[in-house]
Parts: structure tokens; sequence; C-alpha cells
């Protein structure tokens, strides 16, 4: 199936910058990547949504401690958690349930999700795609005005491979590509020391092979884990630690890459 670049797009006034985050596998943090990039912009005094674009896997209720299913009727979507405009399939759909769905109909639960709840005024709609590149990478490529992609990696070529994929999609459908995050970077450990668990370099080498910008590593440690399984992201639990900084860096750089595209708003002086 060919990506048709002329197909139609939402129109979504109120929303300034959608970013969507990608990687061409799953296993190497990108809903991680996600929720955290969001919750960094927020603290950078942005109005900030995210978006759950995986239909059969959706992550974020876990990764943001929203248990149970939304009864619609009374309680509006998308839910507001951590300053955070948040919309995932997982509301909707008990865990344990498969969502058995062709691709028309992911398709239309996307697009609603999108142009029939109330987003409000955003800054930025982040947008956690799904691994690879299928019937939802495709709905929103074509059909969401998309200001630019993020591609997750991490170090070892397995990944590398695979992010290709990613790249090429977004290449074909002529969204441009802010830059590429090494997730799993490296690790410090108690002696101070850093060690390349994954090896290293490889987001800095598929980023020199696509012209593209290198937008951060991202460290590994415990504390990303425990937050995540808590429903408390580390930019919200641990502010002060250094993977949080890394995030914020990369929200910065993010916004810097965007460049003209958005109305540029004087950012605070923040610590974290």
């Amino acid at each position: 199936m060919q990506p048709q670049a002329n197909m139609p797009k939402l129109s979504l006034p109120n929303i300034k910058t959608i970013i969507a985050v990608a990687s061409g596998k799953g296993g190497v943090g990108k809903s991680t990547v996600s929720a955290n990039l969001a919750l960094a912009l927020s603290a950078l005094g942005h109005k900030v949504g995210l978006l759950d674009a995986d239909i059969y896997g959706p992550s974020m209720p876990t990764m943001m401690g929203i248990n149970g299913l939304i009864d619609q009727e009374k309680t509006p979507l998308p839910l507001e958690k951590y300053g955070l405009k948040i919309m995932s399939m997982g509301f909707l759909v008990p865990p344990t349930q498969a969502v058995i769905w062709r691709g028309p109909m992911v398709h239309r639960a996307l697009t609603q999700f999108l142009s029939d709840l109330d987003w409000g005024t955003l800054d930025f709609l982040v947008i956690d795609l799904p691994p690879g590149t299928g019937d939802a990478q495709l709905t929103l490529t074509q059909t969401v005005p998309l200001n630019g992609s993020v591609i997750v990696t991490t170090p070892q070529e397995v990944s590398i491979i695979d992010a290709r994929k990613g790249i090429e999609m977004f290449k074909q459908v002529r969204v441009p590509i802010l830059g590429i995050v090494e997730n799993m970077s490296y690790f410090i450990g108690e002696d101070g020391k850093r060690y390349e668990i994954f090896r290293h370099g490889g987001g800095t080498k598929l980023a020199q092979e696509y012209q593209v910008p290198f937008l951060g590593e991202i460290p590994i440690d415990p504390k990303v884990a425990e937050s995540g399984d808590e429903g408390i992201p580390i930019v919200r639990k641990y502010p002060e630690n250094n993977v949080s900084k890394c995030y914020v860096a990369l929200a910065q750089s993010v916004i810097r890459e965007l460049g003209t595209m958005i109305a540029p708003k004087e950012l605070p002086k923040l610590d974290i």
C-alpha cells in the first residue's frame, strides 16, 4: 500500500503544533519518550495534549496512572492529568480485551479521537504512534497536519535497521523529521562511571546517514521503569533526576528544530 500524500487533512485550528513520536520496532521505549516529552513541554510552560495512537496495545493508561474504564457520559474525554490532556483507547476497552479491528476501523477511531473530542487550545499535541508502519501510522501521517516527527531508537544495530523504515515512511508522506532520539543510551553506575550497555552512537550514526538533527541521548535509570509502572512518569515524579533533565533538553531541542513552523513563546527559566 503506497502512501497518498494528497489525502485531505483534518482541520484542527486550536492545536498549534502536532508532533508524532515513532519507532520502527517495539521495545525501544517510544511510549516512555512520548509521555515524558509531553510532560517536559508542559514544564516549559506550554499547553500540551498526549494522544496514545496504539489502538491494539495502548500503554498510556498505565504510564499515566489512569486505571479503569471511563464512562464518557460522566467524564468528558480527553482526560486531564499532570497538566496534560490525554486520550487513549485504553480508556474505553478493558486491558484484558483484545481489539480485533481492521484498518478502516482503526482509521475511524483515530480520526474521531482527534476531530470529535474537545482538546481545547493546545500549543503541542504529542502523538505516540504504535511501532511499525501500518494502518495507524498511515492514517495519521496522511490525514493529520503533522508539523514534524521524532524517531526513537536504541544504540544497537537491530533497532537502527527498523528506525530507518520509520524515517522512510515520513519522507514518503512529506512529514518533516525533527530528529533522532537515542533512548537507553548509557548507564551511570554507583561508581559514577558511564557504561554503554547496548553499545553507543547508533542514533548519531542514523542522524548523520539521513542528514537530520540528533536530538539527544536518554540514559538508562531504574527510576524510569519504576515511575512508569507507578503511573507517574519520571519527569513528573523525579524532576531533579538526570533523566528528567535530559527530557527537558529534548523538549527544548524539539522546539528549536520546529523553528518558524510555530509561533514561538518565551520559555520560562526552570531549574529542572
